[in-house]
């Protein structure tokens, strides 16, 4: 008994350890800075750019432009989870854009919190189909996990987004696993099944350089809080692979547009006003 007792605890520990050599490492993730200006300082009475924007980080009068809803309940469980189903259409790419993005908030700085948590989520290293990004703003800094899976355009034109019924049904059969049992069995594919659309909006984007680096400044025309017109977002970003870098270009881009008149000191929060607002 004594001797079978002792075999029996060298195996569990053997378990133990084996299960703790395996345990993946946490994801490595990119970096986004964004960094909001000012609407009524950046864009003209046209809602374009000014020119001495667009000279300033050599961008071209073209711009590509992007049209982007979400899917939810009206109660808002999907989001409420920290996740967002999104379709986007870009301009003269085939398909539509299928994301689903689970969102981690970082606090006081410690990305390797939030990288932690999302492992003991089930979000590690070995996730080659999902993609980790800081995204990094003013203030505020939030880890996003996405999925990208894709859609037939087929019976839909030019920058047009599938309708409700269409856009259930293609979120739903890309649904992946961790997404569709996040709460529960098909918790995502059940909550998507009577979801409707937040958005659309047509944003546009314009791609320029700026220290090195592709600078991209986005326009997204957002319904207003009070729902009677719209509130122009205008956001500049950047994406590197270090943190470093994105920690000494944040702070040399806030200062460029502080010293322009451009700056607004606010961290942006796209998804949370559509949500919000639609």
């Amino acid at each position: 008994m004594y001797a079978s007792r002792n075999l029996l605890a060298a195996v569990a520990s053997a378990i133990i350890a084996t299960s703790l050599v395996q345990a993946s490492p946490n994801m490595v993730p990119d970096y986004e800075v964004k960094l909001l200006m000012n609407p009524t300082v950046v864009l003209g009475t046209d809602f374009k750019l000014k020119p001495t924007v667009l000279s300033t980080f050599s961008m071209p009068t073209t711009v590509t432009k992007m049209n982007v809803q979400f899917l939810d309940k009206s109660n808002e469980e999907i989001y409420n989870a920290g996740w967002s189903p999104r379709i986007r259409k870009i301009e003269d790419e085939d398909d539509f854009e299928l994301t689903y993005k689970k969102r981690y908030p970082i606090t006081n700085g410690d990305i390797n919190a939030a990288l932690t948590t999302a492992n003991t989520e089930g979000f590690d290293s070995g996730d080659t189909g999902y993609e980790a990004q800081v995204e990094w703003g003013y203030q505020k800094q939030t880890l996003s996990i996405s999925r990208e899976k894709s859609s037939s355009d087929s019976g839909y034109s030019g920058m047009d987004l599938p309708n409700q019924s269409d856009s259930r049904d293609y979120l739903i059969d890309e649904a992946p696993d961790k997404f569709d049992d996040w709460l529960y069995n098909n918790w995502g594919t059940t909550a998507l099944a009577s979801a409707r659309i937040f958005g659309p909006i047509l944003a546009k984007r314009s791609i320029g350089t700026w220290s090195g680096l592709q600078l991209y400044i986005e326009v997204w025309p957002i319904k207003n809080a009070a729902g009677t017109g719209i509130e122009y977002i205008v956001e500049a970003s950047f994406k590197t692979t270090s943190a470093t870098t994105a920690a000494s270009k944040q702070a040399d881009l806030i200062t460029l547009l502080t010293n322009k008149g451009w700056f607004l000191a606010q961290d942006s929060l796209k998804t949370q006003l559509i949500m919000e607002r639609y």
